[in-house]
């Protein structure tokens, strides 16, 4: 079964998003506190990860970056309510792709596709 790992400071965002993927057959874990979410992360454990981008204590792009040095391969998806600076991101992530980025609020059909997209991608 495909697992999934949420982590967004908001409990509403992260308990929705669950069941959204849950419901389509998705093994989803959470956390609202992306320090704590490190501390539990394992290699080879997710297939996806996603986190939003403005959290208190670390952001999703340290977030990020702790996370690919525990699992280098695991994939990500970075959610956000704001906008983004692409352009930005690519010179700092050049590995990141403009899909890897979803807006909140998020449709539940937008956030599955999104999901399973991710996932094919080798």
């Amino acid at each position: 079964m495909t697992r999934i790992l949420i982590v967004d400071d908001e409990a509403d965002i992260t308990l929705s998003f669950k069941m959204i993927l849950e419901g389509s057959g998705f093994k989803v874990d959470t956390y609202n506190d992306p320090v704590q979410a490190t501390g539990n992360f394992k290699s080879g454990v997710y297939d996806l990860v996603i986190l939003d981008i403005r959290m208190p204590k670390m952001d999703g792009f340290q977030l990020y970056e702790e996370l690919k040095k525990i699992d280098d391969k695991v994939k990500v998806v970075f959610i956000t309510a704001f906008d983004i600076n692409y352009e930005g991101l690519r010179k700092m992530y050049p590995e990141l792709r403009i899909d890897s980025f979803v807006r909140k609020p998020v449709d539940s059909e937008y956030l599955i596709n999104v999901v399973k997209d991710e996932l094919r991608r080798p």
